[in-house]
């Protein structure tokens, strides 16, 4: 079992930046991919950005593709989310996951943690 919590998220304006961070406990943490996942308010769950188990392998949604950046920290059993450029529809609770398969996977997450809210300001 991995338990997994968020922080960092708050009230940022239009443009402004945040980084996420989602501490890990439990098991290895390097035997996991880590993924992060948002859901707005009325929308379903989506898939944001995944780093790979030694943080070599990265992939993110085409909507923040340029603007987050995924990092991982082994050593910390923490990964983080760099948000810079935020716009409002950023809005949402994010969410840490964390997958036993290999490489960059998008979806087929284990572990879950309770989420932090983000909200972008106009």
């Amino acid at each position: 079992q991995v338990q997994l919590v968020e922080s960092g998220g708050g009230l940022v304006q239009t443009g402004g930046s945040l980084r996420l961070s989602c501490a890990a406990s439990g098991r290895t943490f390097s035997n996991y991919a880590m993924g992060w996942f948002r859901q707005a308010p009325g929308k379903e769950r989506e898939f944001v950005a995944v780093i790979g188990r030694t943080g070599l392998g990265t992939g993110y949604a085409d909507s923040v593709k340029g603007r987050f950046t995924v990092s991982r920290d082994n050593s910390k059993n923490t990964v983080y989310l760099q948000m810079n450029n935020l716009k409002p529809e950023d809005t949402a609770v994010y969410y840490c996951a964390g997958s036993n398969w290999l490489g960059v996977p998008r979806d087929n997450y284990d572990y879950w943690g309770q989420g932090t809210q983000v909200t972008v300001s106009s």
